[in-house]
């Protein structure tokens, strides 16, 4: 993603991850996390404004499950994703995890 487009801080990350969208499931790492989006890093394919499900493994054990809009596509390194259907309950869990970072 642009980062002048960001309104919130990222997170430099490695967190397991699996994905949904257009192409089947994936594996991939979230490589930045921010309230408004993260990066994916995967080979999976998808289509720029596709809406995508991904899975964060936040701890050991411990899932979350958000959607979101694929903001940029680069081929062989992966996807950003702008959260654009945080629930309360969503927003709330990545807030948690976010802070203590």
């Amino acid at each position: 993603m642009d980062k002048n487009r960001r309104s919130d801080e990222r997170v430099p990350t490695n967190l397991q991850a699996k994905w949904n969208g257009v192409s089947g499931d994936h594996d991939g790492r979230v490589e930045d996390l921010s309230l408004g989006g993260c990066f994916v890093n995967t080979t999976g394919r998808v289509d720029e404004g596709e809406v995508v499900a991904v899975e964060i493994e936040l701890r050991p054990g411990k899932w979350l499950e958000l959607r979101g809009e694929v903001a940029s596509y680069q081929i062989g390194f992966g996807f950003g994703l702008l959260f654009s259907f945080l629930t309360e309950d969503e927003e709330d869990a990545l807030q948690e995890f976010l802070s203590s970072q």
